[in-house]
């Protein structure tokens, strides 16, 4: 595919200028028609979504898009092997928002991608399923759900738990009461991950990518790593951590648990890069307790495995991603694809058995033909408040600083659940033989949040610091729109 030149990047497209009409013919979806689908990013969850409109009745794949020619290429090559299918390939995702022939797209590009394209998806008469986090920040979520209402589009978000059958059982039996009252709600992300490198000179990035295209909003910041492709996580400039890659999920178990409440009232965050002296600036251990002013809620992030001669995953409970609910009769342990209820002896009570959430991108499709977007399972709404808990967290954390292990100790002792899991993650960090002289814990401030407004209350100098955080500073010609 010939390389877009910058003219013809920010001039060659009607919707570079932000005009988009809905066509009559797009406002309502035939019960008997295909819906055609467009995958736009191809790594990681593109290749799932590809699966998903093949398995998925009343959806085609009509298109594929990726800003990496050769990614691009391979996937259209797996396609025709695997289903006999040719489709239409693209590296500037606008043509897919220009072609007649798409009636909706997947979005499964890095983070600071979502928002933008959502928007314009919404405004070019496009409906949407976006991957999590559904934004980089908490202020282009709000703008997200605001071009769906105005255009009536049908916006689902990808958190695929809200279709686990498992989970459909296990949670109204909770809340109805089975169990007693929740007492405690923990999420857990304890993934075994490694360290990214630290290069001495930027990285040039590879022939077969189109650079403007995949920076997109994001700033023209050096990259010191060793890929472009998946670290970029690890950047604030483009990801959210692992709090905002795997979080978002067990974020949303947690809302789903607690009644699906609005935003919390209070949040704090601290921890760390810990061991691996990498050009990542995410934490790859991070605490993080949110409060709604009832319930406790903490989230704990650990990347290290076990320790430096073992590669092999830490885990609380026996358990490494999911929710740990804790019940006045007993506690569910468990996450996608279902989980166990234990007394309080911690003999086995009842089990559930799920399946990932199977349905959850056919629920989109059948959605888009009925047009009744109460039947989304997850819907940008509901996303968008789960995806806003990993970036408050990030905001504490961001407005703290590094401070040494005595002023740590001092802080977590102030509280019991505190205290415990800082134990762990303390006891795991010695078994890295962490030196924490020079490995230190960034210490992040307590916020409070103002749910009706959307950004962090008080008038101080740390609020003033924090709000500056709930929204990026966008390149020309890629802003998020302020007005959709």
């Amino acid at each position: 595919m010939a390389h877009l030149s910058r003219r013809h990047f920010l001039k060659g497209s009607a919707l570079a200028a932000g005009s988009f009409f809905i066509s009559s013919h797009l406002k309502a979806q035939s019960a008997n028609q295909n819906v055609g689908m467009a995958v736009i990013g191809l790594n990681g969850k593109g290749k799932s979504a590809i699966k998903d409109v093949f398995r998925t009745d009343g959806s085609r794949l009509v298109a594929i898009c990726d800003v990496d020619s050769e990614i691009l290429q391979k996937r259209a090559a797996e396609i025709e092997a695997e289903h006999g299918v040719k489709v239409k390939t693209y590296t500037d995702y606008r043509k897919i928002l220009d072609s007649k022939d798409i009636d909706a797209i997947t979005i499964t590009t890095p983070n600071h991608w979502h928002a933008l394209m959502a928007i314009q998806g919404c405004q070019a008469g496009k409906d949407v399923y976006c991957e999590k986090p559904v934004c980089h920040n908490i202020w282009e979520g709000r703008r997200i759900i605001e071009a769906a209402r105005k255009y009536d589009r049908i916006v689902q978000s990808g958190f695929q738990n809200r279709s686990d059958d498992g989970l459909r059982e296990a949670f109204p039996y909770i809340l109805e009461g089975n169990v007693g009252k929740i007492q405690m709600v923990r999420g857990l992300c304890y993934k075994n991950r490694t360290g990214i490198g630290k290069r001495s000179t930027p990285l040039m990035p590879p022939s077969n990518v189109d650079y403007n295209l995949w920076l997109g909003p994001a700033q023209d910041e050096p990259i010191y790593r060793d890929r472009l492709h998946y670290d970029w996580h690890w950047s604030w400039n483009t990801g959210n951590g692992d709090i905002g890659n795997q979080g978002p999920h067990e974020f949303d178990l947690m809302r789903w648990i607690l009644g699906d409440p609005g935003h919390p009232k209070e949040v704090v965050s601290f921890g760390g890069r810990f061991a691996w002296n990498d050009a990542g600036e995410t934490p790859n251990m991070q605490i993080a307790a949110l409060s709604w002013g009832t319930i406790p809620v903490l989230f704990e992030v650990r990347d290290l495995y076990i320790n430096p001669e073992t590669p092999a995953p830490s885990s609380y409970k026996g358990r490494r991603v999911g929710v740990i609910i804790t019940c006045e009769g007993g506690e569910f342990n468990g996450g996608r694809g279902g989980g166990i209820l234990y007394d309080n002896e911690g003999k086995k009570m009842k089990s559930w058995k799920g399946d990932a959430g199977f349905d959850h991108f056919p629920n989109f499709i059948r959605t888009v033909k009925n047009r009744k977007s109460k039947n989304l399972r997850s819907s940008i709404e509901s996303g968008f408040k789960s995806t806003c808990l990993a970036h408050m967290c990030n905001i504490s954390y961001r407005t703290g600083q590094e401070v040494n292990l005595k002023r740590v100790e001092n802080v977590v002792a102030k509280n019991d659940t505190l205290q415990e899991t800082y134990d762990r993650f303390h006891q795991h960090l010695q078994d890295w033989n962490i030196d924490f002289k020079s490995d230190r814990w960034t210490m992040g401030r307590k916020l409070r949040f103002n749910g009706n407004k959307e950004r962090f209350a008080g008038n101080g100098e740390l609020a003033k610091v924090a709000n500056a955080m709930i929204k990026d500073d966008y390149r020309q010609s890629f802003e998020v729109p302020s007005i959709v």
